[in-house]
């Protein structure tokens, strides 16, 4: 687990909503504070979706992918005022977690893995992002955990979002 301060908040922010740039990440939950305060579950609702619909790969995932809730999430951020306060998990999408995995060369498969997070939390005019792991077994084998802390360093370089 790793916690970066993004320095640029002004243009994380413009990756975050008006860009594509987090778009594949899962969206598992979102907590907005403007005038009132706004949660949102990521997890899809299978019985909203008919079963043709269901078929599409695009609703196979157990949670909304980002670029779904992007537009709901930027309507309720824009404007003149900044937002009190806002918390957004992603989740590594599992055909990513599937790609780290086989080139990690790990012992671990899709199954022992919850999820790997990264946890967008802004306050005070301060933004920072914590990556964490979740597995379903115990190990003492770190080396996910260092893999995908790894991997959102090189992300955010490869995005040129400046963070500490």
């Amino acid at each position: 687990m790793i916690s970066l301060r993004i320095l640029d908040i002004k243009g994380f922010m413009a990756q975050l909503l008006l860009r594509d740039t987090f778009d594949r990440f899962y969206l598992t939950e979102a907590s907005i504070t403007t005038f009132g305060m706004f949660l949102i579950d990521g997890r899809l609702q299978k019985d909203y979706y008919t079963s043709e619909e269901l078929e599409n790969e695009a609703y196979a995932q157990p949670y909304s992918y980002w670029k779904q809730m992007r537009p709901f999430c930027l309507e309720l951020i824009k404007g003149k005022k900044t937002p009190l306060r806002f918390k957004i998990v992603f989740q590594l999408s599992a055909a990513n977690t599937q790609k780290l995995l086989s080139q990690l060369g790990a012992s671990l498969s899709p199954s022992d893995i919850n999820g790997l997070f990264l946890n967008l939390h802004f306050e005070n005019q301060t933004l920072t992002c914590v990556t964490g792991t979740s597995l379903k077994l115990f190990t003492m084998d770190k080396s996910l955990e260092h893999a995908w802390d790894d991997m959102v360093r090189k992300f955010f370089r490869a995005k040129k979002i400046p963070a500490e």
